[in-house]
């Protein structure tokens, strides 16, 4: 069992008491999520984890839906019906006071290969739980199941909650999409439980648009020695035009365009007939991604012997920092600094689901989850003696909202 010192603080305050007295529970969740390997391109390793999800909410009351899916894992869809006197809502509705449910949004799929944990097994140490997918975001995952344990506990769950969990964030969110898009527009405000921002702990504010973009060009092979004017290689016009997408760059506008993966050619002796590259768009401002679809398409070959076709689009939309999602910021900010603690807020480059609820105009604060560093890098981990109060403000939010 891992404990955290702040007894006295803690009995200061309910639901920080209340959390306190669930941190093993908490841990525990947390390592048989992470010990569940889940990358996101295997199936059935993901539905073992869904299927673990599942059993966790059920255990807490949840009416479990599993929307099934053939590419990816399925999605899983947890609701908590409020308390009340009299029998509960099976669905989990907004019949009490006439306002939308909650939406915890989340994922339970990892970038990490199925036996990873063989060389970065889950373990406690300096502070910290190691292991692949503790921060990003198992750790997220078992602190929105703790919360919404504490409140039923004290008997404060008295708004209906739907818990999502994805199974495909990590590879573009194709397939649980739509669904997050759907029952975002059923709830009055989405909690995304994404690891904060950096060991200060920073709640999400705004975040980038992501937008995945590919350069194909064909031309005409020929042999360097030989026929070398008879060639036109696709290589040469690649490096152009990736030439021309570099100055697409405006970091004033927050917008930024990176050549991240170049193939092409086939051999040192022969002119090259096809390259490619794959290009990742980044943008603050939703107005810009027809800006930069445009300049995209807009692309010419120099070389007329070459094809050039450009692929993709915006893959996310950027979440704004809207009225909306600051009021649920100032609201974090005052709970937190009652329950002893200052929290700050900050702006990413990278993208969640949580971009697409806010695109929608749901109010949406992102990054409610673990503190503490190395998501997607061998050294991920999280720190201990922030879960139980970052979980209690969570509960708080939930409470109060």
């Amino acid at each position: 069992m891992v404990r955290v010192t702040h007894s006295a603080t803690y009995a200061q305050n309910g639901m920080l008491e209340a959390v306190a007295r669930l941190e093993a529970s908490l841990v525990d969740r947390m390592q048989k999520l992470v010990e569940t390997e889940s990358p996101s391109d295997d199936k059935a390793a993901v539905n073992r984890c869904v299927a673990e999800a599942a059993e966790m909410g059920a255990a807490l009351g949840a009416w479990v839906m599993r929307h099934r899916q053939r590419a990816f894992g399925d999605v899983l869809e947890l609701r908590f019906s409020a308390q009340r006197s009299g029998r509960n809502s099976r669905q989990g509705g907004s019949e009490r006071d006439g306002r939308g449910p909650l939406l915890l949004l989340g994922h339970l799929d990892t970038v990490w290969p199925l036996g990873t944990l063989r060389n970065m097994p889950f373990r406690i140490a300096e502070g910290r739980a190691w292991g692949p997918g503790t921060l990003d975001m198992k750790a997220g995952v078992s602190m929105g199941l703790t919360a919404i344990e504490a409140l039923k506990e004290c008997g404060e769950l008295r708004r209906p909650v739907v818990f999502l969990l994805n199974s495909d964030e990590e590879v573009g969110s194709t397939v649980s999409r739509p669904i997050t898009e759907k029952l975002a527009q059923e709830c009055a405000a989405v909690f995304v439980l994404e690891p904060a921002q950096g060991l200060e702990g920073a709640y999400k504010t705004a975040r980038k648009g992501v937008g995945d973009y590919k350069l194909r060009v064909q031309g005409v092979a020929s042999h360097a020695g030989v026929d070398f004017e008879r060639g036109h290689s696709a290589v040469y016009e690649l490096a152009y035009q990736m030439e021309k997408v570099r100055g697409f760059t405006e970091l004033e506008r927050g917008l930024t365009v990176n050549a991240g993966v170049v193939r092409g050619g086939t051999r040192t002796n022969v002119v090259a007939a096809e390259a490619e590259a794959e290009i990742d768009v980044r943008i603050a401002r939703a107005k810009d991604a027809a800006r930069i679809g445009r300049r995209m398409r807009g692309l010419r070959v120099r070389d007329r012997g070459c094809v050039l076709e450009v692929t993709g689009g915006m893959n996310r939309p950027p979440m704004e920092r809207s009225r909306g999602t600051v009021a649920l910021f100032r609201r974090a900010a005052t709970l937190a600094e009652q329950m002893g603690f200052v929290l700050t807020e900050a702006a990413t480059g990278g993208g969640s689901d949580g971009n697409f609820t806010a695109a929608l105009g749901v109010p949406t604060l992102d990054g409610m989850g673990a503190v503490g560093e190395g998501a997607h890098a061998s050294h991920e981990s999280v720190v201990l003696k922030d879960l139980v109060p970052r979980t209690a403000l969570l509960a708080e939010m939930i409470r109060t909202s």
